[in-house]
């Protein structure tokens, strides 16, 4: 999805983005087990455009507790062992936000950092929370990480009934340098099924560990608790994925404290 200006997503965006996650055409499955699917799509390799999809069958999970969990900041800080930093910038409205976030990438790869423009729509039981990559002149990027761009990268919650959901994850990602073929190879039959179940296992936990962390606060439910500040779309820009450095990494090698994660059984406690 290309875009020259900033905007909020409309009604269109959104109708988009819940087809291509319920699309197969054009998606090649790379892993299929234990309810997860994860498939690949047009890895331009010159590039090293990323897009990816996992879909996971959620048991004993709502649809609603799920959407907290993918919404809550201070929680995610907990379960996901891979963030570095994440933050909320400024409110655009009710629902719509701009926020940071670095993550670890595989050793010896440089780590990488996005800002997004992300907003989100309650369709009943079901919801979709979206992001694409801006600029903002406050938070240029760091000289430490590469600054990666979101294309399209988000989430499809669908209700199963009352204890259980679907989750599709969609994410068109230019990571911003020459990936080795082992990084996209891990990436969907390793990396991408173990953050799904972090996801789930993180859901489970999450109602007991909201209860004793500000229980009422839910921001992304109730707009009248949002303490960030206003932003306006004339401090935002489009971030151009030509307009940022080329790291060539497709020479690295997996380092060999990397080949033997296999395991997913890392608790959230």
């Amino acid at each position: 999805m290309s875009r020259d200006t900033v905007q909020i997503p409309d009604d269109l965006a959104f109708t988009s983005f819940k087809n291509e996650c319920n699309s197969d055409e054009g998606w090649n499955v790379t892993y299929n087990k234990s309810g997860t699917t994860v498939w690949i799509q047009g890895l331009d390799e010159e590039k090293s455009l990323h897009k990816i999809k996992c879909r996971m069958v959620s048991k004993d999970v709502s649809s609603n507790t799920m959407y907290d969990v993918l919404h809550d900041i201070e929680y995610r800080k907990k379960w996901d062992s891979n963030v570095i930093e994440t933050f909320d910038i400024g409110k655009l409205t009710v629902n719509a936000d701009v926020g940071y976030y670095s993550w670890k990438c595989p050793k010896p790869l440089k780590n990488r950092d996005v800002l997004t423009l992300r907003s989100w729509l309650p369709m009943g039981d079901d919801y979709i929370i979206m992001n694409y990559s801006v600029k903002h002149t406050k938070y240029p990027a760091k000289k430490t990480m590469v600054r990666a761009v979101s294309i399209q990268t988000g989430y499809f919650i669908q209700s199963n009934g009352p204890k259980s959901c679907t989750l599709t994850y969609l994410a068109h990602v230019d990571p911003k340098g020459s990936l080795p073929k082992w990084v996209v190879n891990k990436s969907s039959q390793l990396l991408a099924p173990k953050a799904m179940k972090k996801i789930y296992k993180a859901c489970l936990k999450y109602p007991e560990w909201k209860q004793k962390h500000n229980p009422g606060f839910k921001p992304w439910l109730y707009p009248e608790q949002n303490r960030l500040q206003s932003i306006l779309l004339s401090e935002l820009s489009i971030q151009h994925a030509d307009s940022l450095e080329n790291i060539d990494e497709s020479s690295l090698s997996e380092a060999k404290e990397e080949q033997g994660e296999g395991s997913d059984e890392e608790s959230t406690n």
